[in-house]
């Protein structure tokens, strides 16, 4: 098998990437990035990077007919979406959108491409108001035209893809719950970030989360099966709110609800997080967990990595102190 993977400079893409090339059976990895050339990431006879910008439709067009048709790549893992979400704009939206639908034309008919698999995202879905409901792949999309582009591009690209489903390319795409890991554009750990974390008065969601490993491990059970069609990626992590609060050791208060998002906006003006309660409204509200039982049946995919929550940097520092008495502790013996 021989695979390119876009996003290849984001924390998911080079998880990807390393799960892909410890498989005996994975040949080759063109891994692509917008970004330089990531630390630690260097060309072998298994693996070549390259930076490139794929908001632009002739660019992603060039990169399939020309790098991965020379390298016969036969599966495109595409991970690589804006993080932000407070930006907005065309260029934003074509990195988003524009860039799933020239891959998605440029690999139809391609010599080599047989299989293409979307990163879409748990936020896609219109969230039910309940907490007890799983979020399963039939259930509908978020398409209000008040939502935040972040979500609009999301939902979008989503059934871009999706519209592929059944034609000569076979397509799969992978709604991931949301992936709480450092750099990765999550919402919650950069919620969990703050010393404080507010939250609704009276509402206690229940959340599901995903690690990197088992994110990883998704495209790796998906790049090797033939299933198409849309696939919900739950976590090892199902939990309350207040519970994911004290896993990161922050102080939960408890505020009314029409206070979460100004509280949260001037936040944002004096310490710069990305952070936005009206994106998480119904979540933080209603919770919505997704149903993993297509994926686990079709994919073989199931979770098995918790999350590592974000800590104080004096609970990290205290950790490495421990970890290297331990060593030495154990070097005297």
């Amino acid at each position: 098998m021989k695979v390119m993977v876009t996003g290849a400079s984001t924390p998911l893409g080079l998880a990807i990437v390393e799960h892909l090339l410890a498989l005996p059976d994975v040949s080759f990895v063109l891994a692509v990035g917008k970004d330089r050339r990531p630390v630690g990431l260097v060309d072998t006879g298994r693996l070549r990077y390259l930076a490139v910008d794929l908001s632009h439709a002739r660019v992603a067009h060039d990169l399939v007919w020309g790098d991965a048709r020379l390298h016969l790549i036969n599966t495109v893992i595409h991970a690589a979406q804006h993080r932000g979400a407070h930006d907005t704009g065309r260029g934003v939206h074509l990195q988003n959108v524009e860039s799933t639908r020239a891959l998605l034309a440029a690999c139809e008919d391609h010599p080599s491409i047989r299989r293409f698999l979307l990163r879409s995202f748990a936020e896609v879905y219109a969230t039910p108001h309940t907490t007890t409901q799983l979020l399963v792949e039939d259930d509908p999309l978020e398409l209000s035209p008040g939502a935040p582009q972040w979500v609009r591009d999301r939902v979008e690209a989503d059934f871009t893809a999706c519209a592929h489903v059944g034609g000569t390319l076979k397509v799969a795409v992978l709604r991931l719950a949301e992936l709480v890991a450092p750099d990765s554009g999550s919402q919650l750990w950069d919620y969990l970030g703050s010393r404080v974390c507010l939250r609704p008065l009276g509402y206690d969601p229940m959340i599901n989360v995903l690690s990197l490993e088992d994110a990883a491990e998704a495209f790796r059970a998906a790049a090797q099966s033939t299933a198409i069609g849309p696939f919900n990626i739950p976590g090892a992590d199902t939990l309350p709110l207040t519970r994911a609060i004290e896993e990161s050791q922050r102080f939960s208060i408890p505020v009314p609800g029409p206070l979460m998002s100004p509280m949260y906006r001037l936040r944002r003006r004096v310490a710069g997080f990305d952070f936005r309660y009206d994106m998480n409204f119904a979540r933080f509200h209603f919770g919505g967990v997704l149903d993993g039982t297509r994926a686990r049946e079709q994919l073989g995919y199931a979770p098995r990595h918790p999350v590592h929550w974000p800590h104080p940097w004096w609970r990290e520092l205290l950790d490495r102190l421990a970890a290297d008495r331990a060593t030495v502790d154990g070097a005297r013996h």
